[in-house]
């Protein structure tokens, strides 16, 4: 794999990046924070999509990016002879092959998945073959024996077969939880076997009980057949007969009825003989009280007019007593115009001293005011340099003379002291003027007694100013109710003399026992009044009731007539009450006989059809034995299976590991013997994977801090190395980033020295360091750096120069 060019859009710090990778050995330089190791990032999203970046989706937006500003990696490389151009953003993904027009993939998923196909790797095997992080290098020194064959097993991947391995112990634990509930949940095959044999038996007892009772029902049927027809004809009868009895007992009941209504009649017709002579006195005593009627309405129009004598008379009085009243509230009212304007003059005089008041009171406050947050400003101003202050002064005793100028930057050197003490007194000097304006501040913090004085003042006129307004309400109110009250003695005046003008127009003569006496005797005509009403109303209905005598008379004979035939028709019947009986009763039993002998066909059929239920039951048990035991040998040979697969994978495990350690020293020793022109030709790992090696054939007792970094460095490239062959891949790209933060210069120049012999096995050599001193033995420089007013990275180069932002 051959890096060409990459370039990054609003990713994390970097705005537009651009930037080409050549052969040889490239440095990527600059301070941390600055975005170098973000550019590693931007490789591994472009291949492998968002879970190979750190942090959520928006954060690998750049924080001063437009709202709708695209987030994109372009990333072109060259793989198996053929170039690809991978463009990658938050929510779509395109990769091109050999420079064409159309996508080879076009989404997310589709993307990451034929890249990581034409690369043979999984993300993590990528990142171990291409890439080596900080401390890496000497990672195998730190670990322990165990924790060292557990490391390379898991960057050379073969913690799959484990994984494996697990999968496969897992599905054989389910499979025997399978196999052991089957077994417990299938029930025993000789009792199946019995059931089925008892059904069989069953089902022919019964066929034998239905022919049986098929010939009881049809027995009983032909018996009943034979009485239907006499029975059908008693029926006939009985219908009739009841049909008789009926029309007798409603012919005897209507006889009866037009004999009551007969005797009623005549009963009528006694009480209108009666009413005659009645109605002839009621009329003479009506005729003799004829005038008490008007007299009753003459005493009762002078009742009324009694009575609105006296209402008047209430009235006339009440309507005096109020006009007296009002005559009394009117001379009480007549100061109200002088008081109204002392009133208005007090309260001008008020309201020009609270303004005068306000004024002042406005005044004092936004002194205080003033003065208070100005305190409060300047105190924190105070805190602030204070802070910065004693930072820097911390700073500079903590690094020496070698402290960098806080101005310029450069190393103090003999000027440290002076510039110490000049902190110290600049500190001094704002804790003394810190001090003084937190007092100011705090004094300030109350309100002042000036304008504490002036509120009250202020709230002593606001009350008077109240208290007369409220008086002058009260005279206004009265001078309006000036105008009222005299409107209402005017009314009541009017009203009094329409009242006693009325009261002197009502009649008089109106006598109390009179009007008594009318009324009763009134009562007592009205008494006789509804007697004749009645006694006139039985004498016009003589005629009536005469027709209707004639009428009932007819009727009854002819009810006796009907009486007569039906008796005679109920005597020439040919059957009695005991023959039908009997008849009925033989009927009955034979109709119980064919429906007791239908149940039981029913009820055999019945047991007939549950036997042969019973029967398919336990046939159907039989076939369900039959599939749980297939299903059971089916899952008992898979379980089989996996456990020979478990056994295989151990086996497997076992022989990679025992080959690992020489297949990895051998690789080792061929870039060992490379990078020492043959000096050191064998390097080999013991049993607990610790480095020996050997010179004229002898292991070398003890290494150097040198010797060290090239064995650490031939075992990282051997790891890399046997990743990308398992992959199918040539392994001709190693990036290294930050490796040297723990070497020291000497050891950093042997490492750089190393790096630059491998040129003839690698392409490309990357290597991403904040430290500037290995740019000596580079074949080309990147240089990464933070720009505060952008708020982005800037990248420049040995070819070409991008401001980013």
């Amino acid at each position: 794999m051959r890096l060409h060019s990459l370039r990054l859009q609003n990713f994390r710090q970097h705005a537009d990046t651009t930037l080409r990778f050549e052969r040889g050995l490239t440095g990527i330089i600059g301070p941390n924070g600055a975005g170098k190791s973000t550019l590693l990032e931007a490789i591994a999203f472009a291949l492998y999509g968002t879970p190979a970046a750190r942090g959520t989706r928006e954060s690998i937006r750049f924080a001063r990016a437009p709202q709708r500003a695209p987030v994109r990696v372009e990333l072109v490389f060259e793989l198996a002879g053929h170039r690809y151009r991978v463009l990658r953003g938050l929510s779509a993904a395109e990769v091109y092959l050999d420079d064409g027009d159309t996508p080879i993939a076009s989404t997310l998923s589709g993307a990451t998945e034929l890249l990581q196909r034409r690369l043979g790797m999984t993300r993590s095997e990528f990142f171990h073959t291409y890439f080596t992080g900080q401390k890496e290098l000497d990672v195998m020194a730190a670990l322990g024996p165990a924790d060292r064959a557990r490391f390379l097993s898991r960057v050379l991947g073969y913690d799959r077969i484990s994984v494996a391995q697990e999968f496969a112990r897992e599905r054989r634990r389910v499979l025997l939880a399978e196999s052991n509930g089957l077994k417990q949940g299938m029930p025993d095959a000789d009792a199946i076997w019995r059931a089925v044999a008892d059904a069989e038996a069953r089902v022919a007892t019964t066929r034998e009980r239905v022919a049986e009772c098929e010939r009881t029902r049809d027995a009983s049927a032909a018996k009943l057949a034979e009485l239907e027809p006499t029975w059908l004809a008693a029926q006939q009868w009985r219908e009739e007969h009841q049909q008789v009895l009926s029309d007798f007992r409603l012919a005897e009941s209507e006889a009866q009825a037009l004999t009551r209504d007969l005797e009623r009649l005549d009963r009528d017709l006694e009480a209108v003989a009666t009413a005659h002579a009645a109605l002839a006195s009621v009329r003479a005593q009506l005729d003799a009280s004829a005038h008490v009627g008007a007299a009753l309405a003459e005493q009762e129009r002078l009742s009324d007019a009694e009575s609105r004598r006296l209402a008047l008379l209430e009235r006339v009085q009440a309507l005096a007593a109020n006009e007296a009243a009002l005559a009394e509230r009117a001379q009480r009212l007549e100061s109200a115009p002088v008081l109204e304007r002392e009133t208005q003059e007090q309260l001008h005089t008020l309201r020009t001293q609270l303004q005068d008041v306000e004024q002042h009171l406005e005044r004092e406050r936004t002194g205080w005011a003033r003065d208070r947050q100005e305190a409060e400003t300047r105190l924190e101003a105070l805190r602030r340099q204070y802070t910065e202050l004693s930072e820097q002064r911390d700073k500079l005793e903590g690094l020496g003379a070698d402290s960098p100028c806080p101005t310029c930057g450069r190393p103090l050197g003999a000027t440290y002291r002076s510039v110490l003490d000049q902190l110290h007194e600049q500190i001094e000097t704002v804790r003394v003027d810190g001090n003084y304006y937190r007092q100011r501040s705090e004094q300030l913090s109350s309100t002042p007694s000036v304008v504490e004085e002036t509120e009250a003042k202020r709230r002593q006129v606001q009350q008077d100013l109240q208290a007369a307004e409220k008086r002058l309400g009260r005279i206004q109110g009265a001078m309006g109710e000036a105008v009222d009250n005299a409107r209402q003695r005017e009314q009541v005046t009017a009203q009094l003399e329409l009242a006693r003008t009325a009261l002197a127009a009502l009649p008089s003569g109106f006598n109390a026992a009179q009007l008594a006496a009318l009324r009763e005797e009134t009562a007592r005509r009205q008494v006789l009044e509804r007697e004749a009403a009645r006694l006139g109303a039985l004498v016009d209905r003589e005629l009536v009731t005469r027709t209707e005598r004639t009428r009932v008379v007819a009727q009854r004979e002819l009810a006796r007539t009907r009486l007569l035939e039906l008796e005679a028709r109920q005597a020439r019947a040919g059957m009695d009450d005991a023959a039908y009986l009997g008849l009925r009763e033989a009927f009955e039993r034979a109709t119980a006989a064919a429906r007791r002998a239908e149940f039981e066909a029913l009820a055999a059929q019945g047991d007939a059809e549950r036997a042969r239920a019973a029967l398919d039951s336990a046939e159907q048990g039989r076939r369900d034995l039959a599939r749980l035991q297939e299903t059971l040998d089916r899952i008992d040979g898979e379980r089989r299976l996996h456990e020979e697969l478990d056994r295989a994978f151990t086996d497997v495990r076992t022989d990679l590991n025992f080959q690992l350690r020489p297949e990895l020293a051998d690789v080792a020793s061929d870039f060992l013997a490379d990078l020492t022109d043959g000096r050191y030709p064998k390097l080999e790992l013991d049993e607990e994977y610790r480095v020996v090696v050997r010179e004229d054939g002898e292991p070398k007792p003890v290494l150097s801090g040198g010797e060290e970094d090239l064995c650490n460095l031939v075992l990282r490239l051997a790891i890399s190395q046997m990743i990308a062959e398992r992959a199918g891949q040539h392994f001709s790209l190693l990036i290294l980033d930050e490796v040297f933060g723990s070497l020291d210069e000497m050891r950093r120049a042997n490492v750089m020295e190393l790096l630059r012999k491998l040129h003839d096995r690698f392409e490309q050599v990357i290597v991403i360091t904040h430290i500037e001193q290995v740019r000596e033995g580079l074949d080309r420089l990147i240089q990464v750096r933070y720009d505060d007013a952008t708020g982005s990275s800037l990248v420049t180069s040995d070819a070409l120069s991008v401001a980013v932002g």
